[in-house]
């Protein structure tokens, strides 16, 4: 898959790309899973697909940059972005967050762009190929990751294999149903879904509503996600009640989750995390009293380990992965 580049030790380097609706990121990524280099921009969210492609692509140069690494060192360049998404194609089909990006030919346009080869993952998937590679799953082979952030995406790993599914989009567990008559979800129209209880963006429009409905609060009428857990922390009742609301349906959907998967770590990353144990505490123990026994007892709930940068990592992870199935595929047929 990579070409021509090198890092240290003759080893390529990867640009990782990553898309989201509120924020564009970009970096320069060893094959060791650091990050040389990490820039971010505004999301790709208000542009049509041609112009927010371009400043992704300006942000990867400038990661370059940053890094101090010559475009000729590139390998190839890996991109994350949610789905619904093609991987095979390289092709994004519709992604929710980004209105009007319709069958972009993502990796054909990168690969014109930077002359590598290029991948597309999920980037949910793409973040659990990073943990599992560089974080908080290294030397398990059954891991789960939750990234819990504007939306709740998410990726597994089984038996040391990236699960896709059958169409490429296979992990979405933010549309694991917590409560069939409950809200109605934004990102896919069902009522009910984990993302309608646990994301950021649901935190604070139930602040919100709240709060213009009435109820006693210390929070603003503009109330963001952080702003509920600082004041659930110091004891606010409608931030309290808003917080048990959110880890209770974080706990139950992650106990659908594990029973299904029974992986050796559950990871949780995202914006919404960096709470810290105000949110994992009550998760854990959610999902060491209701999953079945044996996954119970084998699980582990954990912070991710990479931080912002998990995004990047996961798509220079998801081309390192991508090379791993080729060569398999190669010697199985053999």
């Amino acid at each position: 898959m990579t070409r021509d580049g090198s890092g240290d030790g003759g080893e390529p380097y990867v640009l990782g790309l990553d898309i989201g609706g509120t924020k564009l990121a970009a970096g320069v990524v060893t094959p060791r899973g650091e990050a040389l280099s990490f820039v971010v921009g505004p999301g790709g969210s208000g542009d049509d697909a041609e112009s927010g492609v371009k400043r992704l692509f300006a942000l990867g140069r400038e990661a370059m940059t940053a890094a101090g690494v010559e475009p000729s060192r590139i390998g190839a360049v890996g991109i994350g972005c949610g789905g619904p998404l093609d991987p095979a194609r390289g092709v994004l089909v519709a992604p929710p967050h980004l209105p009007g990006w319709r069958d972009v030919p993502i990796t054909a346009w990168a690969q014109h762009e930077f002359d590598r080869p290029a991948v597309v993952e999920n980037d949910g998937t793409a973040a659990a190929a990073a943990e599992f590679r560089f974080g908080a799953g290294r030397g398990v082979s059954d891991l789960v990751y939750l990234t819990v952030s504007t939306g709740v995406g998410g990726g597994a790993v089984v038996a040391g294999r990236l699960f896709r599914g059958a169409a490429g989009n296979g992990g979405e567990f933010g549309h694991v149903t917590v409560d069939w008559h409950g809200r109605r979800c934004v990102g896919c129209g069902r009522r009910g879904c984990l993302e309608a209880y646990a994301s950021g963006t649901s935190i604070a429009e139930r602040a919100r509503e709240a709060v213009h409905a009435g109820e006693p609060s210390s929070l603003p009428g503009g109330a963001t996600a952080a702003d509920v857990a600082a004041a659930a922390a110091a004891g606010d009742p409608l931030a309290v009640r808003i917080w048990d609301e959110t880890t209770l349906a974080l706990g139950c959907g992650l106990t659908s989750i594990v029973n299904v998967f029974e992986p050796e770590v559950a990871v949780l990353g995202g914006g919404v995390t960096e709470s810290g144990e105000q949110l994992l505490a009550p998760v854990r123990a959610r999902v060491e009293a209701d999953a079945m026994a044996a996954a119970a007892e084998r699980v582990r709930v954990v912070p991710a380990a990479l931080g912002r940068r998990v995004g990047v990592i996961g798509a220079a992870a998801a081309v390192w992965e991508r090379e791993r199935e080729t060569a398999d595929g190669r010697r199985e047929s053999t």
